[in-house]
This record gives C-alpha cells, structure tokens and sequence, in this order.
C-alpha cells in the first residue's frame, strides 16, 4: 500500500492557502500536519480525504489518483473531521452499530470497542447525555471497528481530558505497529514514537 499527494495547491476565496504539497506515506508512517491558523491544514485533509478536489496536483492510493472511477480508496479510507460522526438520539452501541455498516467490519466487536474507549459503563446511554469528551472517545471507536488501514484524522485530540488524549496515542501507535497509516493535525504535542512520524508543515517560508 501506498499514499501520496503529488503538487498539491488549494485555493480558497482566491488566496493560496498552499502550493506544490508532496509526500508519500507508507505502512506503519504517520504523517503530521502542522501549520498556523488558517494555513490549510483542515482543506489539505479534504483534499486527501476525496472531500474536496485540489487546484492543482494529485492524491494516489496504489499509484491510482483517488478521484478515478477505479479506484477503491474510499474502502480503505476512515475519516474523522471536527464534527464527531454521531447521533445524539441514539446510544453508544447504536451509533457503532450503524457505523459499523458504512465500512468493511474489524474483528473487534462493538462492546469490546466501546470498552476499549472506557465508555462500556455507558454502552445502552443516549449519546446526547454524553460530555464533549465521551463524544470523542465513541468517534474514536468507530475507527476501530472498521477495517481500514488509513486514517484521516483532524484534531483528534479535541476535547479529550489527558487520560482520553494518552488513550487516543495508545490506539495510534497500535494501528501503525499493525501497518497501518495516519495522517492527522494536532494542536498539541503528540507522544507517540518519533520512528513513526514525518511532520508536513504548511504556511512556513
């Protein structure tokens, strides 16, 4: 398997927000986006993501841009944006549950899952009595329910106490020691085994 973005350029309300973006991401690599406020950082995962296309360049799974008709990267892809993928008037298993069809399933069940995040005490509760946090660590969740080695993760440590952000690093690093990838920003630091990382930083000079 391999990733990659090929001179890349994204523009919105005609600034450049980047240009001339490349990498490449194999198994078990993590690559973390960095930059400033307003940098891109959130339109380059769209653009990674098939959310969006860019101005100019390419994104490739397996040598094949991930715009094209034959290409299966959206089997392969998990994606987490700010928004958390849930809804509020259902439970905890409800929601993997109705996840759980969207992609090609894990071995993992859906209560192991939920205990993995530490919410199996709150396994059959409405998701709208849920902290900003517990939201978090259900969306998390669902990327281990899901059989896709390819995460697209933007601001996953968002409203996550140190406990939840600690987990968060924990189910990271176990994914890429499966040969799994990431792609991610962050506004904290992230403690997770340098050997993994390459670091992507948009707006320098």
């Amino acid at each position: 398997m391999l990733f990659s973005a090929h001179q890349l350029s994204c523009i919105r309300s005609h600034k450049t927000l980047f240009q001339n973006v490349s990498f490449e991401l194999s198994p078990g690599q993590l690559l973390l986006v960095e930059g400033k406020n307003g940098a891109g950082k959130t339109s380059l995962l769209k653009l990674l993501s098939g959310l969006r296309r860019p101005d100019s360049g390419e994104v490739k799974w397996n040598q094949v841009n991930i715009l094209q008709a034959e290409s299966d990267f959206r089997t392969y892809l998990a994606w987490l944006g700010h928004q958390n993928p849930l809804k509020e008037d259902q439970t905890a298993l409800e929601n993997l549950t109705m996840l759980g069809h969207i992609r090609q399933r894990n071995q993992i069940s859906m209560i192991e899952a939920v205990k993995t995040v530490h919410l199996g005490h709150v396994k059959h509760k409405f998701v709208k009595t849920f902290s900003a946090g517990m939201k978090r660590r259900l969306s998390l969740a669902s990327l281990l329910i899901a059989k896709t080695p390819l995460w697209i993760l933007d601001e996953p440590q968002a409203a996550l106490d140190k406990a939840g952000i600690t987990l968060f690093e924990t189910l990271a690093e176990q994914h890429l020691k499966k040969g799994g990838m990431i792609i991610m920003t962050s506004h904290h630091s992230v403690n997770i085994a340098p050997e993994y990382i390459q670091t992507l930083v948009l707006g320098h000079d």
